[in-house]
């Protein structure tokens, strides 16, 4: 079973405190992250669970939760998910969400409309009006292209990303050290590959938007995108 087998992986987090208040954007209040979920290509692992990793293009992947701040730095990973999960079930199930609910950060977080709008976490509108709605739309596809940039720079310097051959249980401690390796690169200014943003997956949320949640996102339409 699922349950079974997400329970033998260790959830991995690290922070970079002083990016956690990193602007993104200046439509969006107090945005500290733009979030995402990128696949990295296994093996089939032999057992019972191997149809857990199939993902919904037919590869054996891990599906891994990524955090980036304006700069391309890593601030949060969580890599122990097959690729058979929706985005939205690893945010929800994560030690980030967790401390989100609990109130221990300040601020927002900006994904796409493979989430559920939360209080904290702004997601774009699926069929906006022309005007505010269209505005923040824009202004979040402008945003959180700094994930889809961070993945592809990840990538790009790790050629191993590409396929790992190993047991899932080492994919995923490779996976983390590729992001750890990251920032460092990052913070040093080494050079950055170059890479082509890729489009969205165009998920479709399996939970409905929380009303908090769209409250806060009307709150930000009508005071930051009204004009």
């Amino acid at each position: 079973m699922l349950y079974h087998f997400k329970e033998q992986f260790q959830i991995v987090m690290f922070y970079w405190p002083t990016n956690l208040k990193a602007r993104l954007s200046p439509g969006f209040p107090n945005v500290i992250g733009t979030i995402d979920c990128t696949h990295i290509a296994i093996k089939a692992p032999p057992g019972p669970n191997e149809g857990d990793f199939v993902n919904r293009k037919g590869v054996h992947s891990i599906n891994v939760q990524m955090v980036c701040d304006s700069m391309c730095h890593i601030t949060n990973v969580e890599a122990k998910w097959p690729g058979s999960v929706h985005d939205s079930r690893i945010f929800r199930e994560s030690g980030l969400c967790t401390l989100f609910e609990r109130g221990a950060y300040d601020g927002i977080l900006l994904g796409d409309r493979g989430y559920a709008c939360r209080q904290y976490f702004m997601t774009p509108f699926p069929d906006p009006n022309p005007g505010p709605q269209t505005r923040y739309n824009a202004a979040l596809a402008r945003t959180r292209a700094r994930i889809e940039m961070t993945f592809g720079q990840l990538k790009g310097r790790f050629q191993c990303l590409k396929s790992l051959r190993v047991a899932p249980d080492r994919a995923c401690d490779i996976i983390v050290a590729c992001a750890v390796l990251h920032n460092i690169a990052t913070i040093r200014k080494e050079r950055t590959p170059v890479v082509e943003v890729q489009p969205d997956d165009d998920l479709q949320p399996v939970h409905l938007d929380q009303p908090s949640g769209r409250a806060a996102l009307d709150r930000i339409v009508q005071h930051n995108f009204k004009y």
